[in-house]
């Protein structure tokens, strides 16, 4: 894995209540790019994702981004820091219009408008949709929204969790579409996604979760190309969900 991550956890775990959920997690996430974190229901993944935003508290261990402990910083803090969050709720204002939706991501309140070109070339819908209220999108506008809040602003990481769970397929092809772009810019990407081929057509470096911890780290296309080793780590093979 890289040699200076832009963010690294080391040893960390978490209990939820009375249940211990990560064991001792170790997770590299290169600069730039997209790294992919995959892994059975049950393995871990959401919960590493909540716990690097300081939603749940590590127990034990440490989480370093861009060189700063930020274990034990608070959520706003971890957000100001550069790093934006969209859960796999699809977390956005339903009372709101999207424009509302939209500047309130923006952390300076005033929208940048020739970022917002751009966002609206990646999702078009939301320009159409743009002085209507975000409860009336579909799942797919929704999931567009939360996403483009996240990019409004430049951020040097992004977390996304689950961006394609239950979306149509033309709306995932966009969501590939758009993910392909973002790695054109300089965000780096930590991606939770149960849709392989979405995993395969982005990510460049991959880990996956068991029981808790990562039981194996390096890149997409090696992990793509070893049917022994996707049925070893996730119990199934990648090409049959294309």
């Amino acid at each position: 894995m890289a040699d200076d991550p832009i963010l690294r956890l080391r040893g960390v775990h978490t209990h939820i209540g009375p249940y211990h959920i990560l064991h001792g997690v170790d997770l590299d996430v290169p600069r730039g790019g997209v790294t992919m974190l995959l892994g059975r229901n049950g393995a871990g993944k959401t919960t590493t994702l909540r716990t690097i935003m300081g939603l749940w508290r590590a127990g034990q261990g440490s989480v370093h981004f861009d060189g700063r402990d930020i274990t034990r910083l608070a959520t706003p803090a971890i957000a100001q820091a550069g790093i934006a969050y969209v859960p796999e709720n699809m977390s956005v204002f339903s009372d709101l219009t999207v424009a509302e939706n939209m500047r309130l991501a923006a952390r300076s309140g005033a929208i940048d408008e020739q970022r917002l070109d751009w966002v609206f070339r990646m999702f078009p819908a939301l320009k159409i949709f743009w002085h209507q209220r975000a409860g009336v999108l579909s799942g797919g506008q929704k999931q567009m929204l939360s996403v483009a809040r996240a990019i409004i602003e430049p951020r040097q990481l992004l977390i996304v969790d689950e961006p394609t769970k239950g979306l149509a397929p033309s709306i995932i092809q966009n969501m590939i579409s758009v993910f392909c772009e973002l790695k054109q810019t300089a965000v780096s990407i930590l991606l939770v996604e149960q849709n392989f081929h979405m995993a395969r057509s982005v990510g460049d470096t991959v880990a996956v979760m068991d029981d808790g911890r990562v039981v194996h780290a390096g890149t997409m296309a090696d992990l793509a190309g070893d049917e022994a080793l996707q049925q070893r780590l996730l119990g199934l093979s990648l090409a049959a969900h294309q």
